[in-house]
């Protein structure tokens, strides 16, 4: 097989990317692309999965008309949103988006029933208030009941293309549900929920076979013939796959896109009461490893900027914009609640500015300066978490996705981290997708093997760390913040 197409959905924008390997050199070529939102119906926040599955149909059309009859294809999105299905293998209710605020309380209450001590050692997984164990706790119990399979996001678009249906691990360990000892269902958690076992599937590793696309979608759309492989369905998982290391190194990434993903991969999971207390997480990922990292609000809050000032500029003016602006004289902190889906992102930044008795920004510059130099913060506190928690020295610092496009972040990474950062490939996830098919029909050995091969195809951006003028007082300005 010749041809590798990766579908790669994000929470704003999704892609189909064609991918080749030809004298040890990946080369990709993005087919389609397409938005990707959920909408606000009778209060709540939905996905519109079936225009997803519309999209995904429309890159195959285009796969088709550039001469790619038959290929291997696999398919990764956002993680924690779910599907119910009944016993016809229809939809009994529309997909919550994870930013809707039924679950704003759903922690305190069910840790009322259960410690979250005793969640954290059984799943590693950190509390995040849309994590699927909460979601579940406030979904409506009769629809619960009537549930004969419960899918994740890319468990559903893989089932709704071929009549599979699984569980993939590295989405299914972000529902907060698996014991990472056990590494199954937890039947405590599952009993808290109302919820049985043989509402689930099996659980599936990335790299299996997992069958051809519906004969029935080839003739009605004119398709590829199209061999389904089971790749890290979480995106942050084939992002992960996607980096362009060698695995012996001591190295950390940060996964940029609408959410700013920091962290590192091990053998073993790390769930002590530590790393739960800094709200790490032990999410599944490839071949049997975890990724210890932590959730940072992200790029989402540019996005909403940009969005809110009627995209008047590109995510790259914004970021020229920023870099004439006076470094660090408005600062957030990113991971409030308040930040998750305001009303309005750039009035809840300006609020929290004029609280804390900060210039207010007012400019689209002087708002990305402050939501750039923020992350940047952030990172730093994240990065010096993660090596105190693991007692490991990072020597580098691997930023993928969109935002490694993003020089003024990566350049502010580099300087308040104090280590080198290498920026590079934008399209890790889709990079990640494509390697891991690879691996699965022997092209290539392993990720080890991959990393090399990546790292020869996609050339990344080295930043340096610089001195920061008056880096105590912005952190003793960073640290007052928090208090």
């Amino acid at each position: 097989m010749d041809n590798y197409l990766a579908v790669d959905i994000g929470a704003s924008s999704g892609r189909l990317v064609h991918a080749t390997l030809q004298d040890g050199l990946l080369h990709l070529q993005e087919l389609h692309r397409f938005n990707n939102s959920f909408t606000e119906r009778d209060g709540h926040d939905y996905w519109n999965v079936d225009d997803l599955l519309d999209e995904i149909i429309k890159g195959l059309q285009k796969a088709k008309q550039k001469g790619i009859h038959a290929c291997m294809i696999g398919i990764d999105t956002w993680a924690v949103d779910y599907v119910l299905l009944n016993k016809e293998g229809h939809r009994i209710h529309e997909i919550y988006a994870y930013r809707d605020a039924r679950t704003l309380h759903a922690p305190d209450k069910l840790h009322q029933l259960i410690s979250r001590e005793d969640v954290y050692e059984k799943t590693g997984i950190q509390e995040l208030n849309f994590n699927t164990l909460y979601q579940l706790f406030v979904h409506d119990r009769k629809q619960l009941a009537q549930a004969n399979k419960i899918l994740m996001v890319p468990d559903y678009l893989y089932y709704r293309l071929t009549g599979i249906m699984v569980n993939e691990t590295t989405n299914a360990s972000t529902m907060q549900l698996l014991n990472v000892n056990t590494r199954e269902f937890d039947e405590e958690l599952l009993s808290l929920l109302q919820l049985r076992r043989d509402q689930f599937l099996e659980l599936a590793e990335p790299g299996q076979v997992l069958g051809t696309i519906l004969p029935e979608l080839v003739q009605k759309h004119d398709l590829p013939d199209c061999q389904f492989i089971l790749v890290p369905t979480h995106d942050t998982a084939s992002a992960v796959a996607g980096v362009p290391s060698r695995r012996e190194e001591s190295w950390a990434y940060i996964s940029s896109g609408t959410w700013s993903l920091l962290g590192m991969e091990r053998s073993q999971a790390l769930n002590t009461k530590a790393a739960m207390q800094a709200n790490y997480t032990n999410e599944w990922g490839a071949y049997g490893t975890y990724r210890f990292l932590k959730n940072i609000m992200g790029l989402w809050m540019i996005q909403e900027v940009r969005k809110e000032g009627d995209s008047a500029h590109s995510f790259a003016e914004l970021a020229q914009l920023a870099s004439a602006e006076t470094p660090f004289a408005s600062l957030v902190l990113c991971n409030l609640p308040a930040f998750l889906n305001p009303d309005s992102m750039t009035l809840e930044i300006q609020r929290f500015c004029e609280e804390t008795g900060q210039p207010i920004p007012r400019t689209p510059g002087s708002l990305a300066r402050c939501i750039f130099d923020s992350l940047a913060l952030s990172y730093r506190d994240a990065l010096y978490e993660l090596q105190r928690l693991t007692d490991e020295t990072i020597t580098r610092l691997h930023i993928v996705g969109g935002g490694a496009n993003n020089e003024l972040l990566c350049q502010l990474t580099a300087d308040l981290l104090g280590i080198e950062v290498h920026a590079g490939p934008s399209e890790s996830t889709a990079i990640g997708n494509i390697v891991v098919q690879l691996i699965s029909i022997g092209a290539l050995d392993d990720l080890q093997a991959a990393g090399s091969v990546i790292a020869q195809s996609f050339p990344t951006q080295l930043y340096q760390p610089r001195t920061v003028d008056g880096i105590e007082g912005l952190l003793d300005r960073w640290e007052s913040l928090k208090k």
